[in-house]
């Protein structure tokens, strides 16, 4: 018992500690005068804005990205029982990235970027609904496919195909639009945290803990898919059901995180396997919380890198998480033996 509670507190701890040090760290230096001033309620000067405009709500993207793209890997690999499902297995993230190419390729050329970046709420609302509907197409394609292919590995691979679809009508897409436009898609695919506002940090932190609240009370119902469809069954899951909510699920985080923040590889399909790694347990009500807890801490670790402490520059985030994991899924095929007891 105490080496469990030991493994909680230095999750809980670890997050805690990035999350702190990605608000402390940056091109600009906060004295501790400043920071005194921030914790009392001073809001006024640029020490303020620094943090509270730009550096808090940036790390807490970070932080429900993280989770969200975390715990959506955790469900993909749970349907598939395969160990390199990820939340844009099913091509759901492109299709949230094909709803995004409707926006910033609509042809209006700097006229639309500039409207989208001048009003926080509607600029929120129209890429979330966008991102929504393109993931809410695929998805359409998806479930009524799934009524028909019972078998998830070929569903897996269907969902490969769609996803591959629809980046194709992107580059298509790219090809006819302005130098402008293409620009400003092509930043927003390196994925970034940076230009997330409060009010879409909160939206989006807000989707993440619904979502999460959501898989972690249908953990007996994920638990019971790892046993294999038909022993489900048996025991009374509401197999196609089950796979309706999964799948929902994990489109609604994942289009949430690619609309604010852009497509993020890796991560979904790494962080499931570090929190079985730690925690040593195969059962949803351990590894949604522990999923949830790496994946927000190991996104603002990638945040923090990418963002160069101490210079005005930042790389792309997608470098990082890439970088960071591929070694993870490379360490997984080595070792698939020893994965395969967990599903």
């Amino acid at each position: 018992m105490s080496k469990s509670v030991g493994i909680w507190v230095a999750l809980v701890l670890a997050m805690g500690g990035l999350f702190v040090a990605s608000l402390l760290l940056g091109s600009v230096e906060i004295t501790w005068e400043d920071w005194r001033a921030i914790l009392g309620g001073e809001t006024e000067g640029s020490a303020g804005a620094i943090v509270l405009q730009l550096r808090l709500p940036r790390s807490l993207a970070a932080l429900a990205a993280g989770a969200g793209l975390g715990i959506g890997g955790l469900l993909m690999q749970t349907l598939f029982r395969n160990p390199l499902a990820g939340p844009g297995i099913l091509g759901v993230t492109s299709g949230a990235g094909l709803g995004v190419a409707a926006v910033m390729l609509s042809g209006a050329g700097t006229a639309t970027i500039a409207a989208l970046r001048s009003m926080e709420v509607g600029a929120t609302w129209t890429l979330l609904i966008a991102a929504s509907l393109g993931a809410g197409l695929v998805l359409a394609v998806i479930l009524t496919l799934s009524w028909r292919i019972k078998d998830s590995v070929v569903l897996l691979i269907v969902g490969v195909m769609v996803g591959q679809i629809t980046m194709a009508l992107v580059s298509v897409w790219q090809y006819v639009s302005q130098p402008e436009e293409i620009r400003e898609y092509l930043l927003w695919s390196f994925g970034s945290f940076s230009g997330v506002t409060p009010f879409q940090a909160g939206l989006l932190l807000g989707i993440v803990t619904l979502g999460s609240l959501v898989t972690a009370l249908l953990a007996k119902q994920w638990n019971l898919l790892l046993l294999g469809e038909t022993y489900a069954r048996s025991l009374g899951l509401s197999v196609s059901q089950a796979r309706i909510f999964l799948i929902t699920i994990t489109s609604v985080l994942a289009g949430a995180i690619t609309a604010f923040c852009g497509p993020i590889g890796f991560i979904g399909i790494a962080v499931p396997h570090l929190a079985r790694g730690i925690t040593g347990s195969s059962t949803h009500q351990v590894l949604v919380p522990a999923t949830a807890l790496c994946g927000a801490g190991l996104m603002l670790f990638c945040d923090i890198l990418s963002r160069l402490p101490g210079s005005a520059g930042s790389i792309p985030l997608n470098a990082v998480t890439i970088l960071i994991g591929a070694p993870v899924v490379i360490t997984v095929l080595l070792r698939r033996s020893r994965y395969q007891g967990m599903w």
